[in-house]
């Protein structure tokens, strides 16, 4: 296994295909392809779904990724030590996955803090329903990701952010008056985004668990992916649905419905977790230590409008 060879396969996977790290690192497509298809014999596994639209990672090459890209970390500090840089440390892509809502929440903040940092990285922040940015935290695809809890944090450590009220949102008056009890969410038909993932996504599973408690269940009329769909139809007067408040505040609002808290409070809480035992790569490590500084910007804003 060579440098070399990571830095073909890293380039690939980032631009997602042989003739584009190619044109980015100078070279020709067949020795971009060559060096990947060794590095793969030798790994004996397959690093890319290799297909018309281009590459894909497999699992073996998803988890390999993150590998890969803390050994040319290293080798860019080992360069930087001697005062030289090269083209794996200009190519150095650092990826963290964030929850789906992240735009809401100055997402754009954070990565802002990042660049004027580290200008030679390259960023990714892929937006993911939380409970798959766990899922890929644990199997070690990413190295760290920003979620809503709950998660299953098995082999994970889990650094609490701030947390945001998630109310209901209706087009009946009636039904925002006051608080609301979570037994009178049912009453009405609900709507829910999130769709693909159902009841495993973090803010649902507060609302079905305490919904348990109180006696009722919790059951869908229609179920669509996004929020903004969910409030176009809460406005049309099929039914409600839950939102933080602060996506309500962020996203262009029907003028004929109306938010209300629960009578017992839910929050989506936020949160950093990465692997347990795992040592960061230098890039990710930069990442993380930026996220304590943009969170409790997050959170003064929560409190002011609060």
């Amino acid at each position: 296994m060579t440098l070399q060879q990571l830095l073909y396969f890293r380039t690939a996977a980032s631009l997602g295909s042989f003739n584009a790290a190619a044109r980015a690192l100078h070279c020709t497509q067949p020795a971009v392809s060559e060096q990947v298809r060794q590095l793969e014999r030798e790994l004996g596994v397959s690093l890319f779904q290799r297909g018309g639209r281009g590459l894909s990672l497999t699992s073996a090459g998803r988890a390999f990724l993150g590998h890969a890209e803390r050994v040319a970390e290293a080798t860019d500090d080992a360069l930087a030590s001697v005062g030289r840089g090269g083209p794996i440390r200009r190519n150095r892509v650092v990826t963290m996955g964030v929850f789906r809502n992240a735009p809401y929440y100055d997402i754009a903040g954070l990565a802002a803090r990042f660049c004027a940092v580290d200008p030679e990285a390259r960023l990714n922040l892929p937006g993911q329903n939380s409970a798959d940015v766990a899922t890929a935290v644990r199997a070690s695809e990413l190295e760290a990701g920003l979620v809503v809890l709950p998660v299953d944090d098995r082999v994970l450590d889990v650094r609490r952010l701030f947390r945001d009220e998630v109310v209901v949102v209706s087009a009946d008056p009636s039904r925002t008056r006051r608080r609301l009890p979570i037994a009178k969410l049912a009453d009405a038909p609900l709507i829910l985004y999130d769709a693909s993932h159902g009841f495993d996504d973090p803010t649902r599973r507060q609302f079905a668990a305490a919904a348990q408690e109180a006696g009722v269940r919790l059951t869908p009329r229609v179920e669509v992916e996004h929020i903004e769909t969910a409030l176009q139809l809460v406005s049309l007067g099929l039914g409600d649905t839950i939102a933080a408040r602060s996506v309500l505040r962020t996203i262009p609002m029907p003028e004929n419905v109306s938010a209300v808290s629960l009578t017992d409070p839910i929050h989506d809480s936020f949160a950093l977790i990465t692997r347990r035992g795992t040592t960061l790569s230098p890039g990710t490590l930069t990442l993380v230590n930026l996220v304590d500084d943009w969170a409790a910007t997050v959170a003064a804003r929560i409190r002011k409008r609060a």
